[in-house]
């Protein structure tokens, strides 16, 4: 008999565990699946990849949704369909506020909705806010992990590249924001609206791309450094530790 599986990431309808971390890269779906006990593949179309596997005694799935909120939209909300009750996002963003170095780590409280997918499906007033509990477990993770960490509003915003139209970067720069992403806005809308548990670590790997010098950005912007794979690594057992405390509270244990 043929399992059944969900149309668009191709994850199986039932029996995933309910506790989800997701991430943009499917290699990095893969590394962070390295780190659970008894890992399994059990999906991989197009830049959804999908795991299952334990993190000290907690069932997790592992996805990667890859680049933008409309994609990543379709795997949270096909998520939340196959039975996810708590998903959170592990990525990586710019620095906007001042302080925050490569490699640190940003626990998103809020995030602005400029994402490209959520202004189609309900009114701008409405917000995209972390679970506090989500908030609060990533936060006890990351202080348990040593790992440098801020927490703060994030931009989540469609566009990575700078074009022709003014953004008001400096509007938020003084009000505050931390970090520039293009997911989780996504994920926290849908969310909120489905009574989900979410939230967002995001490992930073650079600065804002509307600061860099036109040299900066043709060749000065590097991810791929030893800093922010570090903080990667950091950033995944907080974000597998911090699903695990979420799961307990839900227990009840």
């Amino acid at each position: 008999m043929t399992q059944d599986l969900l149309p668009i990431t191709r994850i199986p309808r039932t029996g995933l565990p309910p506790h989800a971390i997701v991430v943009g890269d499917p290699a990095r779906a893969a590394a962070v699946a390295e780190l659970l006990e008894n890992p399994e593949e059990v999906s991989h179309h197009r830049e959804y990849r999908t795991f299952t596997g334990t993190w000290k005694g907690t069932p997790v799935t592992v996805s990667s949704h890859g680049v933008g909120g409309p994609g990543a939209m379709l795997l949270f909300q096909e998520l939340a369909d196959a039975g996810t009750r708590t998903i959170l996002r592990l990525g990586t963003a710019g620095a906007i506020a001042s302080g925050i170095n490569d490699g640190d780590l940003v626990i998103a409280e809020a995030a602005v909705r400029d994402d490209g997918v959520t202004q189609q499906l309900l009114p701008p007033e409405y917000p995209a806010f972390a679970s506090p509990e989500s908030v609060l477990a990533l936060q006890r993770a990351a202080r348990a992990a040593a790992a440098p960490y801020h927490r703060g509003v994030v931009w989540t915003r469609a566009a990575f590249q700078p074009g022709f139209v003014e953004l008001p970067v400096d509007a938020y720069t003084r009000a505050g924001i931390a970090a520039i992403e293009m997911e989780l806005s996504a994920l926290l809308v849908l969310a909120s609206t489905r009574g989900l548990v979410a939230g967002g670590v995001l490992v930073i790997d650079g600065v804002n791309a509307d600061e860099l010098t036109d040299e900066e950005a043709t060749g000065g912007y590097d991810p791929h450094r030893d800093v922010v794979a570090e903080g990667v690594a950091r950033g995944s057992v907080v974000a597998l530790e911090a699903l695990r405390l979420l799961a307990e509270g839900e227990d009840g244990r």
